[in-house]
């Protein structure tokens, strides 16, 4: 288990080290869980090795949201004051996402020659 910790905490500081050496605008630990994939795709057993302990910690996923949690009951002071405000803003950005994801798929659909399209 450890071992497997070691793996995914030096791929994050590999990404971090990327990302902050060449300035990069994307967030080190997605360039360290880009690495993680090339990796697991090149060594297949690798993958294995890590199944137990990496299917255990999604299992426990939710303990991640609790921080999150922590911020909003910290700040319900500006969801008071801002609240209509934060609510459009997440609709409307959650439809525009959609919205745009459906264009995306149209577009390369389109592009690829798919039917029904």
């Amino acid at each position: 288990m450890i071992r497997v910790l070691t793996v995914l905490l030096l791929f994050q500081l590999a990404g971090e080290s990327l990302s902050r050496g060449l300035g990069m605008s994307v967030p080190g630990p997605v360039l360290g869980l880009a690495g993680l994939f090339l990796t697991l795709v090149m060594v297949p057993r690798l993958a294995e090795y890590m199944r137990a302990t990496v299917t255990g910690l999604l299992g426990h996923l939710s303990l991640l949201f609790v921080p999150a949690g922590v911020g909003v009951v910290a700040h319900l002071d500006t969801f008071g004051r801002d609240g209509a405000g934060l609510i459009v803003a997440l609709i409307a950005s959650t439809v525009l996402a959609i919205l745009a994801g459906v264009g995306a798929f149209l577009l390369v659909a389109r592009l690829t020659g798919g039917r029904d399209v």
